[in-house]
């Protein structure tokens, strides 16, 4: 752990429930989630506050996830002035208006499958790589997608908690 996580972790654990939860809050829409790691606060170690991330969402039900999955724009359509699904999306950011017309295609027709985005970790994927995960995607049933969808969160809450824990101040 560098002295920076270790900081921002320390500052972490020692705020008050309600700006904890705000900040969680950023890091995952769902309630449930965010209800699970502010019980098992304080967290000795990053990998701590991973291992009970990776916990809650293992037990987040299918209205959980809804509830978290909400907390995601659609992907190539990152919220106005949102930072976070800005960088987290920004393989789509450089994509050609083909590909952005295809990738929207795509998610209206996985949305009306599956009655919610298409929920990806997008952090580091091309606008490519993006396209083919959806259209492999949509021939899952219901029950193998959300499974995936839980492990898809499961990695973004990851990377938002880290930076979570490296703001120091």
């Amino acid at each position: 752990m560098t002295s920076t996580s270790a900081s921002g972790l320390a500052r972490f654990n020692a705020l008050e429930e309600s700006s904890a939860r705000a900040e969680l809050h950023e890091a995952c829409a769902s309630t449930a989630w965010a209800r699970h790691l502010l019980a098992a606060r304080p967290f000795a170690t990053v990998e701590d506050l991973y291992a009970a991330s990776d916990a809650a969402m293992a037990r987040l039900s299918a209205e959980d996830l809804a509830e978290a999955m909400a907390g995601h724009p659609p992907i190539g359509r990152p919220k106005p002035g949102d930072p976070t699904s800005s960088r987290e999306q920004a393989g789509m950011a450089g994509a050609g208006e083909d590909l952005k017309a295809e990738m929207l295609e795509l998610n209206l027709a996985y949305q009306e499958k599956f009655g919610h985005v298409f929920l990806i970790c997008a952090t580091g994927r091309t606008g490519e790589q993006m396209r083919d995960a959806v259209k492999e995607r949509i021939g899952n049933s219901p029950e193998q997608e959300r499974e995936i969808v839980r492990t898809e969160l499961g990695k973004i809450n990851r990377i938002r908690l880290t930076r979570l824990v490296e703001q120091d101040a």
